[in-house]
């Protein structure tokens, strides 16, 4: 999103702390810190939080696995653990599910047997949507989706909002925080469990709100570069004085 990069080097400068916390397990945290390179933001591993990752902790280290993900992100993060990877139903102790492009009918069904002989089932995420700089993609939620209606079993989901992940950003939290994102279903509910602001921007995938649909601790922008305006402006986000006319 234009002014992002120039967004959080201004938040860095004032010496704010800022993390990365992402529903999106493709990538490795590694593979994240270079793509945001490439975007002119300067990041380390230890910002980097994923809902693979949330997915992996919620995974004991003797299971055994069936994986249903594209790239490097979830694989690596299970396989840090030292967990097992099957794919004969039988022997799966648990499926775990993120974003795959590449989703098969096979995949699905080995899935559903696993889940239906008994393994536990973890989504990464059920965003519906994921976005694409020529459009909305399928997101994990509809992969999601048709494993829980072939298996009879809804998922357990580790990323944004659900315990698992806050579980891993919550000892980074210092009491005045702010979490930023674009959807009020994922991201505001994330806030509110972790009892911090929220900066709603109005970039990428966001739905239909009215003054109703949020918090009082909600600041609502165009954009990151607009929510870092108004808290340099003001040395802090106003609780609820913008839901009205974001700038």
């Amino acid at each position: 999103m234009e002014g992002s990069s120039e967004a959080i080097s201004r938040l860095q400068a004032l010496g704010q702390s800022v993390y990365f916390v992402t529903n999106n397990s493709l990538l490795t945290p590694s593979e994240y810190v270079e793509k945001m390179r490439s975007f002119r933001i300067v990041a380390d591993e230890k910002q980097i939080f994923t809902s693979g990752m949330a997915a992996a902790s919620m995974l004991e280290t003797t299971a055994k696995v069936f994986l249903i993900g594209g790239g490097n992100g979830l694989r690596e993060a299970v396989q840090q653990r030292g967990i097992e990877l099957v794919d004969d139903p039988s022997l799966v102790d648990a499926v775990v599910l993120g974003w795959d492009p590449g989703i098969t009918f096979e995949k699905i069904t080995v899935a559903m047997r696993a889940i239906r002989n008994g393994a536990r089932y973890i989504a990464t995420n059920t965003d519906p949507t994921y976005p694409n700089p020529d459009g909305l993609l399928p997101g994990t939620g509809c992969l999601a989706a048709a494993v829980a209606n072939a298996s009879g079993t809804e998922p357990i989901v580790a990323g944004k909002p659900n315990p698992a992940i806050v579980s891993l950003i919550k000892p980074y939290l210092s009491g005045d925080d702010v979490m930023v994102g674009d959807r009020l279903t994922t991201d505001g509910k994330f806030a509110k469990v972790l009892g911090v602001h929220f900066g709603l921007v109005l970039t990428g995938v966001n739905e239909d709100f009215t003054p109703h649909d949020v918090a009082k601790s909600t600041t609502i922008a165009r954009s990151l570069l607009s929510l870092v305006s108004i808290f340099e402006e003001f040395g802090q986000l106003p609780h609820g004085d913008f839901t009205q006319r974001p700038t």
